[in-house]
């Protein structure tokens, strides 16, 4: 309980922009390679700070295969923007056709390079062939995805010997980079950029939801650029299906375009190749809140985005007021109250930002006790709950309004016992709730049309064990599922495709690993935008608590403080809002800067809406 919070929130830097008083270190290929046939790791680059910017040297006059090697690898991991240092290792014809923007691969190391390389071609000494391994991490794709990787990491490399400078140049290499995990997280930061979602709205005006793409950049490499681009080329693959873009087809920047960054009034000025004929002003006020939700991840005091045309018109301006009424965004949305179960089983609430641990029952039927509710959630506007009661048999939906009635159950279980019987409710932005039913004779998601229409069973093709938990992302895009399969409990995130009126129904698509070294995932909250808090164990391990990105990524930073046998989480997409535990000393929340506190001895279940 003594523990402090000590941060894990998503680093937001402050504004990157490349500077001539920023600090550079000079990488240079020193490395020989022995006679022997062992082999040898090249060390990544120690952490720098933030401000420090990164160069390679070229390759010294008369290096042998070995120094090439370990001075093209070091130039990978520099700030050189167009790898153009990389290339000097290469021959010409080589340097015209790599593509080191192709993909990055993650190691758990630096790449190891097998020191008896080879002899290849006719001239034996003119000519060797390398072989780079090592394990291999995760990598990043052609549009800046991330995913997670295991398994080895194996290429040739072939170097040759010019017949008349007599110098050694790789000439032959796979496109794409590959470095060390510690030169990864020095080089590469984690950047949302923001889209709409294809199948939702929320309010009487139909306010478009914002939904977050989260992707890796080059972190001193006109980084600001780098994300403008990235927002205008579109969804990454695996998020595209569910979201839309307001930008027309071929917008980019204007050629030559570089070195964005908000000016002394916070403005940022992007040059677009639009006509103004081409945009509606509701749509470059959309295309406007997509760039401003988008490069607040890089700059957070910016203000206002201004798109100007083809021509140096300005197309429109937005302010971050009238971003956040143009947009329903998840992250800013500060919830009211923070609710769970108390001794009695009834649902009660507190002032989300409260400091004290008075709590009192939420009106209605929930509030009054007598269902035995095992857990809890409320609705994202709070003027709805979902209860799971009769030792989890039965869900009930019901408004948070005094004098109304519990009513019939929306949805049961015949499990045959309460860990087979329905998990804690989840509701989206559009007012659906979701719940899964983990009867092992059947088990079934279920997504209720805005809480009380007839329960939808949605299809999840590739799912590969059964759902222990499930967590809609308040976008209503992608949900958070607890698999249980051979005695593990893993972390899938998939993507949510709903019919459009096709007929197909509800599914779920795309599953994929969020936190591949947790063998037995506990407890899940969404935590923000694009991640989620994580209560698990790797083999062999002990409890632990830490965030994690919906790609898969673990953030860079501490985790919360520690708790021992957290039971459930509760965290809010707004980072503001405390923390909320249970676990063996009952409910116990953990405000930004302090330590663990008690706040209900007796209380179960917490959550805050969603």
């Amino acid at each position: 309980m003594a523990a402090d919070r000590t941060g894990g929130a998503r680093r937001r830097p402050g504004r990157a922009v490349a500077s001539a008083a920023l600090g550079v270190v000079l990488l240079a290929g020193c490395a020989s390679m022995p006679d022997s046939g062992d082999l040898r790791d090249v060390e990544s680059t120690p952490r720098q700070d933030t401000g420090v910017r990164v160069f390679a040297m070229p390759p010294a006059d008369g290096a042998g295969p070995g120094e090439i090697m370990q001075g093209f690898l070091e130039a990978l991991t520099s700030d050189d923007p167009e790898y153009d240092t990389a290339r000097k290792y290469l021959t010409a014809d080589a340097a015209r056709s790599w593509r080191p923007e192709r993909s990055t691969t993650v190691l758990a190391n630096g790449p190891t390079i097998e020191t008896d390389c080879r002899p290849g071609g006719r001239e034996e000494t003119n000519s060797v062939t390398c072989l780079l391994a090592g394990a291999r991490v995760a990598t990043v794709d052609a549009q800046q995805a991330y995913q997670p990787a295991d398994g080895t990491y194996r290429k040739k490399l072939h170097l040759t010997k010019d017949a008349k400078s007599g110098q050694w140049r790789i000439d032959g290499l796979p496109d794409g980079v590959v470095m060390g995990k510690s030169d990864f997280q020095r080089n590469y930061t984690s950047v949302d950029k923001y889209y709409f979602a294809s199948n939702a709205a929320v309010g009487a005006g139909g306010q478009p939801v914002a939904v977050a793409d989260p992707v890796f950049v080059r972190s001193k490499v006109d980084p600001m650029t780098q994300m403008v681009r990235s927002l205008l080329n579109g969804p990454t693959a695996w998020l595209g299906p569910v979201v839309r873009s307001s930008f027309p087809t071929g917008t980019a920047l204007q050629k030559g375009a570089s070195g964005l960054a908000p000016d002394d009034q916070n403005k940022l000025a992007v040059p677009l190749n639009l006509k103004a004929s081409q945009v509606a002003a509701s749509k470059c006020t959309e295309m406007a809140t997509q760039v401003l939700f988008t490069l607040r991840n890089l700059a957070p005091t910016l203000e206002s985005v201004e798109l100007r045309g083809a021509g140096g018109d300005r197309l429109c301006e937005l302010t971050e007021e009238r971003a956040e009424s143009t947009a329903w965004h998840g992250s800013a949305k500060r919830p009211e109250y923070l609710y769970f179960l108390d001794g009695k089983r009834r649902v009660v609430r507190m002032q989300a930002g409260s400091t004290g641990t008075g709590s009192v029952p939420v009106p209605g039927p929930l509030g009054e006790g007598g269902r035995g509710l095992q857990s809890v959630a409320v609705s994202r506007d709070e003027h709805t709950a979902a209860g799971v009661g009769d030792e989890g048999r039965s869900l009930y939906v019901t408004s948070l309004a005094s004098g109304g009635a519990l009513g019939e159950p929306q949805v049961t279980s015949a499990g045959p016992t309460p860990e087979d019987r329905l998990t804690t409710p989840s509701w989206d932005a559009r007012g659906d709730l979701w719940v899964a039913d983990r009867d092992p004779n059947r088990p079934r998601l279920f997504v209720l049309d805005q809480g009380v229409g007839k329960p939808e069973q949605v299809a999840v093709p590739d799912l590969p064990g059964r759902i222990e938990d499930a967590r809609v992302a308040a976008d209503g895009t992608r949900i958070a599922l607890v698999v249980a399969k051979d005695g593990k409990q893993s972390l899938f995130i998939g993507r949510i495709q709903r019919d459009g009126g096709t007929g197909q129904g509800t599914s779920v698509d795309g599953l994929r690993s969020a936190a591949p070294d947790l063998e037995q995932v506990s407890a899940i909250s969404w935590a923000g935008d694009s991640r989620l808090l994580v209560v698990g164990q790797e083999q062999g391990g002990v409890q632990q608590m830490r965030y994690v990105q919906v790609d898969g990524s673990t953030l860079d930073g501490p985790a919360p403080g520690a708790l021992t046998s957290v039971k459930a989480i509760a965290a809010a997409e707004d980072e503001r809002v405390p923390l909320v535990a249970y676990s063996e000393d009952g409910i116990v929340r953990l405000p930004s800067g302090a330590q663990w506190q008690k706040v209900d001895k007796d209380g179960t279940a917490p959550v805050y809406p969603g």
